[in-house]
């Protein structure tokens, strides 16, 4: 019951509110990934240099020499489908005899002819007309394409970093405040260290030390984020450990392990889920900063920072949502959490009027 009036108290909130709805709206797009996007290709990574630097709603007709064997609809979900064989974006296009004549288009306005034979690796053509909704980049993939499938990137590492260190961080917290004395002071001293070290220097020497790929990334950001779990459950852990029903758990000769799992743990509920919001936004920014440092997900993945890393040269042209609309995004997922963990602390405040 006690979580029920939790979740309507958080939809009530008004910045609640604004984060659930975009968080899932980010959600909606990181599960449909490649079954929504223009660009079903893996990582929607299909460069066709002749569409470089499209405006946003660009719309463009595609002579494509599609593959005779096309993924189903499970492996496109998770790996895309296969690069068209042949894909050029035509202003006009005509078939004669054995062959097929086209007028290639460019974005800067100029015509190519070109001819291509048509036989029985050409014939499975189509012609389509795809519009671009935010536009391409300066090697002409499809940017809303790239910017869905970068919303599983993120929400991953979120989600892995919030996994880590909530495993880490509580059981450290638990036994360095329910042991105290020198339990306490070997936990403390490394969480001192650890805490510091620069977040991006910690994360940087792990992923060295455990190898550079897509789960060492996400794995090296969960063992940076467990510090302020150890230091605020160890401090509630204190006041807990001396409440009547700890005590009254000692005197029955219950094990530490059962008075800390199954009589402290479910106490610390409400500090732990208001921190695990709070650690996924982190984790969303701290990933998109060694991605645009090159130190992240190596490329094509479609990391939003690596995104603003490969666009920001066109800031000073006309071209400076490239990389804007990848950084609006992280912002706006990150303020979602925020947000969302505002209204978590005031719903679970007991010293707040409904």
């Amino acid at each position: 019951m006690r979580s029920k009036s939790t979740i309507k108290k958080v939809i009530r909130h008004p910045l609640g509110l604004t984060g659930i709805i975009i968080i899932s709206l980010f959600l909606v797009m990181a599960l449909a990934g490649n079954l929504i996007t223009l660009d079903k290709t893996k990582d929607a990574n299909q460069i066709n240099l002749p569409i470089a630097l499209l405006k946003p709603m660009s719309k463009v007709t595609f002579f494509e020499v599609i593959p005779d064997h096309q993924a189903g609809i499970l492996s496109t979900w998770l790996n895309g489908q296969k690069e068209a064989s042949l894909s050029y974006p035509i202003s006009s296009y005509k078939i004669l005899k054995d062959s097929i004549y086209l007028d290639i288009y460019h974005s800067d306005g100029f015509i190519k002819k070109d001819v291509i034979p048509f036989n029985a690796s050409t014939k499975n053509f189509i012609i389509t007309e795809k519009t671009f909704l935010l536009g391409t980049d300066g090697f002409g993939r499809d940017m809303f394409s790239r910017i869905i499938l970068g919303s599983r990137v993120s929400l991953i590492v979120g989600f892995v970093a919030v996994i880590i260190s909530l495993i880490i961080g509580t059981v450290l917290g638990l036994l360095a405040g329910y042991f105290r004395a020198g339990t306490d002071k070997v936990i403390s001293w490394l969480t001192n260290v650890i805490w510091s070290l620069p977040t991006m220097l910690l994360v940087v020497a792990i992923s060295f030390a455990i190898g550079k790929g897509f789960w060492q990334i996400f794995i090296a950001i969960g063992l940076s984020s467990w510090v302020e779990v150890t230091r605020i459950v160890r401090g509630q852990v204190f006041a807990l450990r001396e409440k009547e029903f700890v005590q009254a758990a000692r005197v029955l000769g219950f094990s530490p392990a059962r008075i800390m799992f199954k009589h402290i743990l479910p106490n610390l509920r409400s500090s732990l889920i208001v921190l695990a919001v709070s650690i996924f936004g982190s984790a969303i920014l701290l990933e998109s900063g060694l991605s645009f440092l090159g130190l992240g997900l190596a490329p094509p993945a479609p990391s939003w920072g690596m995104m603003i890393k490969e666009n920001y040269p066109y800031i000073m042209f006309d071209s400076a949502y490239l990389a804007i609309v990848p950084g609006f995004v992280i912002m706006a997922l990150v303020m979602a959490f925020n947000f969302v963990g505002i209204a978590l602390r005031d719903a679970l405040d007991i010293h707040l009027k409904d």
